[in-house]
């Protein structure tokens, strides 16, 4: 009886762990998850409130959520005060208000909220004017107001687009309920049960009887929070062609992570900055991007040869860089062009391989992280000074210093400033090198 009870709590101790570990990343599951694992139906068990803000038991937030906004009640799991690195499913640093000098933990790929919470200041020169960077300007400004994160003060609505700033939250983008869904020959709504997500590169493929979920329970056409659906306007773009390494949350000091984007980013951000890209909506088209902005030949080459300033040595099959990523072309919602997407999506550096000219094309995500970044217009780099890097007194490239390098630091500490770049090393670049814009531009 002892062994056998020794196999049980072996046999309970596994599930639990597993539960631990791996239940909140499972949540959704591609699709809705558990309904009270957001909603607070009466907010009371055995008398106890379950809203995470002060509300007395058997009162409700709106929409019986168990934050009092939407963003809060994703946060409650998205988010722990106890983590000390990057972690899972965790999309923002629980600080209330980030500590100067400490950098937010998350290095998902869509970036740490709690950028957010960092405005930065500093003197360039010596009698030069204090220049800044707001902590609104480091990302989507989401309002969850039990974690400390407000409306956007300057930008009132999306540029190139109307929608409003007071409305903006996690739900703007993600479908909670995950009503878009993939078959093996592509996209629906609703017609199928959900069996898993479909944003792995370990995740199932649909079959005959199931669905998978779209990439990151993206809204796709006619998808509109309901709480919004009479201020803001439906989506008239499906969610992108995409899939991420199941370990995507870690530091790239030593390998990279690879998300495989195929097709659609950019049409998929146009629902909100519908006029962003678009010339024919008085010529503000700023940079090529979209399905139809393929590399040119110039540019494929100048990326595959590009490794740092000064130095065009490289080649195709080793250029990839998690910096400056492309969109691969993949042409649609298909099992085949999935199976194609995650064998690319690794973060081990076993697919390294460039662009090519006759597929890939340039995206929002290519430039811009999708939820925050340590830079100005959640840049993926910096472009506020012309240098990334400075040198030490052997030529070798360092992060720069707030007190030595003021102008190339712009107020953030040597930490933050890698950390800001996912923790790839110095030494990745040249002494001195020049943003990243000239991964394809290569005009350094």
């Amino acid at each position: 009886m002892k062994k056998l009870n020794g196999i049980v709590v072996i046999i309970v101790t596994a599930l639990l762990a597993f539960v631990l570990s791996g239940s909140a990343k499972a949540f959704h599951s591609g699709g809705v998850g558990e309904c009270e694992g957001c909603h607070a139906i009466h907010n009371s068990r055995e008398g106890a409130q379950m809203t995470i803000n002060a509300l007395p038991a058997g009162t409700t937030n709106s929409y019986l959520l168990k934050g009092q906004d939407a963003s809060s009640t994703c946060l409650n799991c998205h988010q722990h005060a106890g983590d000390t690195g990057p972690t899972g499913y965790h999309i923002s640093t629980a600080d209330a208000d980030m500590p100067a000098g400490t950098a937010p933990l998350q290095l998902s790929p869509g970036g740490d909220f709690g950028w957010m919470k960092k405005t930065y200041s500093w003197v360039p020169r010596a009698g030069a004017a204090t220049e800044y960077s707001y902590g609104e300007r480091h990302g989507h400004n989401v309002i969850a107001a039990d974690f400390g994160y407000v409306a956007d003060t300057t930008l009132t609505a999306a540029p190139g687009g109307t929608y409003g700033a007071e409305n903006l939250s996690c739900i703007s983008c993600h479908d909670p309920h995950g009503k878009h869904r993939r078959l093996n020959n592509g996209l629906t709504r609703d017609s199928k049960p959900i069996k898993a997500s479909g944003s792995y590169n370990n995740s199932p493929n649909p079959d005959a009887n199931s669905a998978v979920g779209v990439y990151r329970l993206l809204g796709g056409k006619n998808y509109v929070p309901y709480s919004l659906s009479s201020v803001v306007s439906a989506f008239v773009n499906d969610p992108p062609v995409a899939v991420a390494p199941s370990d995507y949350n870690r530091a790239e000091s030593s390998t990279q992570t690879r998300v495989a984007y195929g097709r659609g980013m950019s049409e998929w951000c146009a629902n909100c900055h519908q006029n962003t890209h678009n010339e024919s909506s008085g010529g503000n088209l700023s940079h090529p991007a979209g399905n139809n902005a393929k590399l040119q030949d110039s540019t494929v080459n100048n990326y595959n040869a590009y490794k740092k300033t000064g130095d065009l040595s490289g080649i195709s099959a080793k250029s990839y860089l998690s910096l400056v990523p492309f969109e691969e072309g993949v042409a649609d919602h298909t099992t085949t062009s999935y199976t194609r997407l995650k064998g690319n999506a690794v973060s081990n550096d076993s697919q390294p391989n460039g662009p090519n000219a006759a597929n890939a094309n340039v995206s929002c995500m290519s430039c811009h992280r999708a939820h925050a970044s340590g830079w100005d217009s959640i840049m993926r780099f910096p472009v506020g000074n012309e240098f990334m890097t400075v040198a030490d007194g052997t030529g070798t490239p360092i992060y720069p210093d707030p007190t030595a390098n003021p102008a190339q630091a712009m107020g953030r500490t040597t930490a933050e400033f890698q950390k800001a770049l996912y923790e790839h090393p110095a030494t990745n670049f040249a002494a001195y090198q020049r943003a990243l814009c000239n991964k394809c531009h290569a005009k350094d």
